[in-house]
């Protein structure tokens, strides 16, 4: 009865997820694998939807075409001329932006993400196209070049940075000072202490399990180790790579990202249209839980269960650390100072596209009808290769030192124990289990203390099949008659 009623109840929200599925157009059947998976991930969530759809949910390509159109018309026609032309220049690149953005937005699928709205969801994946574009364009500029298109954003950038320096002296107490012995704790405490933490609570909600959060936060403190002779602010005293940065900042960051996830899988989600809702009260909190979860799913990635998902959480790890990578690479060769606004943007950018990239990117490895990668996902592939490309080709001098010895023996046995490990894991040990078993079966083993069923249980010859059986069967047939 009650596994009736879970079939019941998972056909109810699979009809209700098709419901929402299609905001601009779409057809609810395109999507049915990819709701009936969410909804059988979710079947024991507190989930309730009346299944309102109101005028904030329904396409607007029309409204949006006749807008755009009545934008032109005054440009082409009422609007003064301008003979500045670098004025026209910009302008006329900004307006191609706006109008692919536009178009975008109205054009493209929805993601699966639903809050606060389709269409957020779809302006994301629209400005990972644009900033790919920019990404492509600056690829085939040289080093000046890109570096003057940047002061082109902003007076200020176009100038070698100061690069701080967080090693020097790593004294934790300093009895020199005794007026201040904690001097060196102090001046690598910065603004980008709260980054860390509130970057990994919100990078714990994106990938949703704990250990992989951990490895790539203690594989990142590795990689700065790695790389500390080509970046300078990569050089760290030992307590600010292991204490600060991995068990304050990034730990507490991951803690409270793993209390808020088991809030988020616990909570009820219950939709009802705001104009179904009778108090003022009411429709102020509906207003306000739109921008929460339409329902979540927890990931259960299972990295060692197959091959094919310990190959996916690999290269999941890898994509994160170089996403991380090329933060610092980036602002090294363009010149863009740390706080700047456009390496800001970037980190929350990031983050959006990150959300849906990794949720793609699960149910790709969790759903068996789910044959190809999201779009997001593969864009983000594609973002995070032509960053590494610009840094290599923008300064490879630096790029391409040699790592220190101990450095590439670290390395080396590393990824040569991650191998024998997969090697080990996947293929023999599978291999003598399977050996094993099949050794059972085909020859079991023998009880010779004459108390098991080892002696009675081997095959007992049958009369006729065997000229010896069947005259023994004949002497004892004459001696009983007899």
């Amino acid at each position: 009865m009650d596994l009736k009623k879970g079939k019941m109840r998972a056909k109810k929200e699979a009809s209700l997820f098709s419901n929402h599925s299609s905001s601009n157009g779409q057809v609810a059947q395109e999507m049915e694998t990819a709701h009936d998976w969410e909804a059988y991930k979710n079947i024991d969530k507190d989930f309730f939807d009346d299944g309102t759809m109101t005028f904030f949910w329904r396409a607007h390509r029309l409204t949006a075409l006749i807008m755009f159109s009545l934008v032109l018309v005054y440009v082409a026609l009422w609007e003064g001329a301008n003979n500045d032309s670098d004025y026209n220049a910009k302008r006329g690149i900004i307006a191609v932006i706006l109008a692919f953005v536009l178009f975008g937005v109205t054009i493209t699928p929805d993601g699966p993400f639903r809050r606060p709205h389709p269409a957020v969801w779809r302006l994301m994946l629209v400005l990972s196209i644009v900033y790919e574009l920019c990404l492509v364009f600056l690829l085939f500029q040289t080093v000046d070049d890109a570096r003057r298109l940047m002061q082109s954003l902003d007076d200020q950038l176009g100038r070698p940075l100061p690069e701080k320096d967080y090693g020097g002296n790593c004294l934790l107490y300093d009895t020199g000072r005794p007026n201040d012995p904690f001097h060196n704790f102090w001046d690598k405490i910065d603004v980008f202490v709260s980054v860390h933490f509130f970057g990994w609570w919100l990078k714990t909600l994106i990938l949703r399990d704990w250990w992989l959060c951990m490895v790539i936060s203690v594989m990142f403190e590795v990689i700065e180790y790695t790389l500390e002779h080509q970046l300078p602010n990569f050089s760290e005293c030992w307590w600010d790579h292991w204490l600060m940065d991995v068990l304050v900042c990034n730990g507490l960051g991951i803690l409270l990202g793993m209390m808020t996830l088991n809030y988020l899988s616990m909570k009820p989600y219950h939709w009802r249209g705001m104009w179904n809702i009778p108090s003022y009260r009411g429709k102020l909190t509906r207003i306000l839980k739109q921008f929460t979860p339409y329902v979540w799913t927890d990931f259960d990635w299972r990295p060692t269960s197959s091959l094919k998902r310990w190959l996916s959480m690999l290269c999941i790890v890898v994509a994160f650390l170089l996403a991380e990578l090329n933060t610092f690479t980036l602002k090294f060769v363009l010149w863009i100072p740390p706080s700047h606004f456009l390496c800001l943007s970037r980190l929350l950018f990031f983050l959006f596209w990150g959300a849906v990239s990794m949720r793609e990117g699960f149910q790709f490895l969790d759903d068996p009808e789910c044959t190809k990668l999201g779009t997001q996902a593969c864009l983000v592939i594609a973002i995070i290769v032509t960053e590494i490309l610009i840094s290599l080709k923008f300064d490879w001098d630096t790029f391409t030192k040699p790592l220190p010895r101990h450095v590439s023996l670290f390395w080396i046995v590393g990824l040569a124990g991650l191998a024998i490990w997969t090697l080990w894991h996947f293929y023999l040990k599978r291999l003598i289990n399977h050996t094993e078993q099949k050794l059972k079966v085909d020859y079991p083993p023998v009880d010779r203390s004459g108390d098991g069923p080892s002696s009675s249980s081997r095959p007992v010859p049958v009369a006729g099949s065997d000229p010896g059986v069947r005259l023994r069967t004949e002497l004892t047939t004459t001696t009983k008659r007899a």
